[in-house]
């Protein structure tokens, strides 16, 4: 990589925007797909079984649809700060932009939009993801980024994950994230054994199911919490610092898991 300017280069192509989560996509409309086609036959079912049945099958689509989706998000835990920032490493030019920062079960996003879109001649809308779990290499994730040339607001908030930054944050996040996936994986196994006993039906042993559907979920909320007990380490752009609070994934599982405790 060559220095162009005074400054490292950028992509080649456009820029990365923040893409199109076709695996949520997916996984909600085969979720729909399954309700409508349930309501479709619904008719069949006489007298009051009909209103029990459809309130069963809706409530436990819901849950199976949050336990999937919530397990691919990147945003259990999230942030965004307005700030003027450098924008090109080794080089004095200044961007207003908003950064955000989304963490996941299995990695992080982070997202830099201009305000406005266009200055220094280019638009300015990126979106880098850094992965950690299961075979991913965090380290390889940020020196491809290094090899690409991405923007310093980018690679400042990147660097603060890596397993050899000062902050040490990478293994706390890493381990409370492959627990947490590790128990809503279990969760989603006792969903399915609680809906086969609800269709048999033998609902008391699919109510205790449904509890322990509810347990799992909640358990996973506390083994990602332990990544926050840490020491927090600042994120400093400018003049401005990034915050990060819980996520909408966070609070979805939260909501799930307390409403299937009362419907069990």
């Amino acid at each position: 990589m060559t220095l162009w300017n005074g400054s490292f280069p950028f992509y080649p192509g456009p820029s990365a925007s923040f893409p199109f989560d076709t695996t949520q996509a997916t996984i909600v409309s085969i979720f729909l797909s399954m309700l409508v086609t349930f309501i479709i036959i619904l008719p069949g079912i006489r007298g009051r079984r009909r209103l029990l049945w459809f309130l069963r099958v809706l409530m436990g689509l819901f849950v199976g649809a949050v336990l999937l989706t919530v397990q691919f998000s990147r945003d259990w835990e999230h942030g965004w700060v307005a700030a003027n920032t450098s924008y090109k490493s080794f080089s004095a030019a200044e961007v207003s932009a908003d950064i955000g920062l989304h963490i996941g079960l299995a990695g992080l996003n982070v997202t830099l939009r201009g305000v406005p879109p266009r200055q220094l001649n280019e638009t300015i809308d990126y979106n880098e993801h850094f992965a950690w779990g299961g075979d991913a290499d965090y380290e390889r994730s940020y020196g491809a980024g290094l090899r690409k040339g991405l923007p310093a607001p980018i690679l400042y908030v990147a660097e603060k994950f890596r397993a050899r930054s000062p902050c040490g944050v990478q293994q706390q996040y890493r381990s409370a994230g492959r627990y947490a996936s590790i128990a809503l994986w279990l969760a989603f196994c006792t969903w399915l054994i609680s809906l086969l006993l609800f269709s048999m039906p033998i609902l008391l042993h699919g109510a205790y199911l449904l509890l322990l559907t509810a347990t799992l979920m909640l358990f996973s909320l506390l083994l990602f919490s332990t990544a926050r007990n840490t020491p927090r380490c600042p994120i400093q752009l400018g003049t401005a610092a990034l915050q990060t609070g819980y996520g909408a994934a966070f609070w979805l599982t939260l909501v799930t898991g307390e409403c299937s405790t009362l419907c069990g």
